[in-house]
């Protein structure tokens, strides 16, 4: 791994945990998990966008396969690295720290550092950080929306939607086939794994949020159903 990026990883991770203690600063009444969502708000989007000046050709996003990452690649994997260490480590803090989440953190670094250490994958792995972060900010919208007072809100439902139809698209339609692209590239072993790892843990997620939608779309009709007309 070039010594460059592994300044930018280091430094990520300072610059990410001192973006936690400042909003902890600023947002003295809000609670440990709120401070880090707005951390990791500001990480999705700032993945999304990396990731997206760095792909190469549009007309191919994940081309050419297993081949070496470029720099601005390079860059945006390390950024988002770093973001995950700060992450896995914050998340211990929390009180609602959860093992698939903790999963997710470890495949994720594995698969990220092994690109950069082995200096393959960067057209896969860039779509990857693209659809594994393009539903994160719905996801922590919905969440920080509760804490401000909107729970049960019709705006918390749009964004429960939104977050729902987003990740399932991404991860249950590109997904698949982005992690079967990368088992049958020339990719090395470990990658091949971290791919079928996160794409498990991405079902599973799948699973959950389908249950969530079904059980609050549910409660809505009934309520409804009991309003007088």
């Amino acid at each position: 791994m070039e010594e460059h990026i592994l300044r930018i990883i280091i430094l990520g991770t300072i610059s990410w945990t001192t973006a936690f203690q400042l909003f902890r600063k600023l947002l003295p009444k809000r609670p440990f998990e709120f401070c880090n969502r707005l951390v990791s708000t500001v990480h999705a989007t700032l993945a999304v966008t990396l990731a997206s000046h760095s792909v190469e050709n549009w007309t191919c996003p994940v081309c050419p396969l297993a081949s070496k990452p470029s720099p601005s690649q390079m860059q945006a994997l390390a950024v988002s690295l770093s973001y995950l260490i700060y992450d896995l480590i914050c998340c211990q803090f929390d009180k609602r720290v959860t093992l698939d989440n903790t999963i997710h953190h470890l495949v994720s670094i594995v698969g990220i550092g092994a690109a950069l250490a082995y200096g393959k994958c960067g057209s896969e792995m860039i779509a990857a950080l693209f659809i594994t972060e393009i539903s994160s900010p719905f996801l922590h919208l919905r969440e920080l929306l509760k804490e401000l007072g909107y729970r049960d809100t019709d705006l918390n439902l749009a964004a429960d939607i939104s977050f729902a139809v987003i990740f399932s698209f991404a991860r249950m339609v590109f997904g698949p086939y982005l992690t079967w692209l990368t088992l049958t590239a020339n990719n090395p072993l470990i990658i091949k794994a971290m791919a079928v790892g996160l794409q498990l843990v991405s079902a599973y997620w799948f699973y959950r949020i389908a249950r969530m939608v079904y059980y609050k779309l549910s409660r809505r009709a009934a309520s409804n159903n009991l309003c007088p007309h």
